[in-house]
């Protein structure tokens, strides 16, 4: 009826009544990096977590500036600048729903890689092969718009294409073992 302890590398082993229960007493590198089928349909938990900071630097950083804005706006708006600041202030709101359930919301980082991709095409890319994009207006925007990369690497690509492109809906680890 005695417990005993007896410590592994990596793993503490307890003995219970000559039953021996393993556990983990410290995340290897695989189990941190590799998919997790039972979770999050086979998507890589390192994305999983990129996703996460991303949407907690989108809610922390778009969110302030972009309710600070919303809120401390004085006198008609510009109609056009209204919508821009609009969908600035929702986005970062969406993004607290991408912290819980950050493969849900992976419409919202399509768009953004989308949006930020096609500004630095069309705005950012013509201003500097003439050598005319520092000191401009879209400089700093510019400079912002490069963190698109963090979407683009915390992006699982084959898990987007699946689902939003071919329409697969994968099935979960559970749903896939035998019932017994």
């Amino acid at each position: 009826m005695s417990e005993q302890w007896i410590d592994k590398p990596k793993l503490t082993t307890l003995i219970h009544n000559n039953k021996q229960e393993e556990i983990l007493m410290s995340l290897s590198i695989r189990s941190i990096l590799g998919p997790d089928h039972e979770h999050y349909e086979g998507v890589y938990r390192i994305n999983i977590y990129l996703l996460r900071l991303m949407f907690v630097l989108m809610f922390l950083f778009l969110g302030r500036d972009a309710w600070t804005y919303v809120l401390t706006h004085e006198g008609p708006w510009d109609p056009d600048e209204a919508v821009a600041w609009s969908v600035f202030a929702s986005y970062s709101v969406l993004a607290v729903l991408g912290i819980v359930r950050p493969l849900k919301m992976l419409p919202l980082v399509l768009l953004e890689i989308a949006y930020k991709v096609m500004w630095l095409i069309l705005v950012a890319y013509p201003l500097w092969s003439t050598n005319q994009l520092a000191g401009s207006p879209a400089e700093d925007r510019t400079y912002a718009f490069l963190f698109v990369a963090l979407a683009i690497i915390a992006m699982p690509w084959k898990y987007a294409f699946d689902h939003y492109v071919r329409g697969r809906k994968k099935l979960s680890f559970k749903q896939r073992s035998p019932q017994t």
